[in-house]
């Protein structure tokens, strides 16, 4: 059985048709698509994914299995593992935007599980992006078991929600603006700039990828392969008439009890325009439910309702999954709720970012600097300092749980003043 040091990995960026590498690009794309169990995608739609990816400037890595490969199975130019990256900006809270390397389309093939493959993958390209200066790296889990032994730690969380609308729905407090229909197709120009806007008042947001203002547009459906007839779009304009907020949504048929629209996206960049856009749901003709499933974790729609049990959420699941490649870098780049310092002794069985560091804010910058020999206040694995990186959780909440060690008695107190972020962290951005 070939071992993860007998694969061949290839790494290099996407190709468009009639470009020269575009066979492996297909492939990889192809690859992509069976360790997600979609279905098999039209060469339209392989042409359309790989220029997305282009312009999202990514990186692709492929497994190679050696030697040769039995009569009837997937050829050897077909990867059984992929792994991608690209760069954004996370959010670190305060307006601030960290760059970030981010993960996707990590798949093996079962036949080739169990060899060390994903370990390989993960640990080079980590140290790879470490060592290219970026502080910080990210990604969305489809399980939710696989990542914390690389050192990432749930940083964001989304959930469901069900409103009831109709008479039982309505605002206790008055909305600002004006919300008008739209068509969809505004968005392709629209919608990167209205997210943009948001993505800087969002603890939490990471910048979003090439495909996310053609799916708000309709030209790509749910699955990708197609044009999405069913959407629909609302605008919400300040008072200035400026565009600060859109929902794109979609009726779930005549046959659904209760009649039901399904919310497919919602980018607000004020408060204002969040809440006149749910007001605007809520006022659908013959329409008795709104679904949404990426709605924030603390979600102030719910104290905005006269009637709070109009809303029915399912229990939050994580979202965005963070991970500190550099302490110092990770720390200084962000800005802090309260002065005060701290130690942090860090783990990380990587050893990336494994060390002991002191923490000092004043005037909500941070200067970070190693404290060896020092005793440490708190004592936390990488994946935990992940999760308070922005505001996600609670410090408390954690030395609770057991995944912080309080060393010093009001440690943890300490940290949750100076981790604080302006708002409820929340992403947007799925990739």
């Amino acid at each position: 059985m070939a071992l993860a040091g007998d694969y061949e990995l290839r790494r290099f960026r996407p190709s468009r048709p009639g470009e020269e590498g575009y066979a492996q690009t297909r492939d990889w794309i192809r690859a992509v698509g069976a360790g997600f169990y979609e279905e098999r995608r039209s060469e339209d739609l392989v042409a359309k994914t790989a220029a997305a990816l282009v312009i999202d400037d990514r990186e692709l890595t492929g497994a190679y299995q050696p030697g040769p490969v039995p009569v009837g199975a997937l050829g050897p130019e077909v990867p059984v593992a992929t792994f991608a990256t690209f760069r954004k900006t996370l959010n670190a809270g305060y307006g601030v935007l960290v760059p970030a390397h981010l993960v996707t389309a990590v798949t093996v093939r079962t036949s080739h599980r169990r060899r060390g493959l994903l370990r390989r993958l993960m640990t080079e390209d980590l140290a790879r992006a470490k060592s290219d200066g970026v502080p910080i790296a990210a990604l969305t889990a489809s399980e939710a078991s696989i990542y914390r032994r690389f050192g990432f730690g749930v940083a964001t969380a989304e959930r469901r929600v069900t409103v009831t609308t109709g008479p039982r729905f309505k605002l206790a407090v008055p909305t600002d603006g004006r919300v008008e229909a739209a068509d969809p197709g505004v968005l392709l120009d629209l919608a990167p700039s209205v997210f943009e806007r948001t993505h800087r008042v969002t603890p939490g947001s990471i910048d979003r990828q090439e495909r996310y203002r053609h799916a708000a547009a309709g030209l790509w459906d749910r699955d990708g392969g197609g044009e999405d007839r069913a959407l629909r779009a609302a605008l919400h304009f300040d008072a200035d008439g400026t565009p600060d907020g859109y929902v794109t949504y979609a009726f779930q048929g005549w046959d659904h009890e209760p009649h039901t629209m399904d919310v497919r996206d919602l980018v607000a960049a004020t408060p204002e325009a969040y809440l006149a856009l749910w007001d605007f749901l809520g006022s659908l003709d013959l329409v008795r439910r709104i679904v949404w499933n990426e709605a924030p974790a603390e979600d102030p729609l719910a104290w905005a309702l006269d009637d709070a049990r109009a809303l029915r959420a399912l229990g939050a699941q994580d979202m965005l999954w963070l991970r500190i490649l550099d302490v110092p870098a990770a720390l200084e780049a962000r800005r802090y709720g309260a002065d005060g310092s701290l130690v942090l002794d860090v783990v990380d069985g990587l050893g990336l970012a494994a060390g002991r560091y002191r923490i000092a804010v004043d005037g909500g910058t941070a200067r970070v600097s190693r404290a060896d020999g020092e005793r440490p206040d708190l004592v936390l694995d990488t994946a935990e300092l992940a999760s308070l990186y922005v505001g996600g959780v609670r410090p408390t909440t954690l030395r609770e749980a057991g995944r912080i060690s309080e060393e010093n008695p009001g440690a943890a107190l300490e940290a949750e003043r100076m981790f604080a972020v302006e708002r409820p962290a929340h992403c947007l951005t799925h990739f």
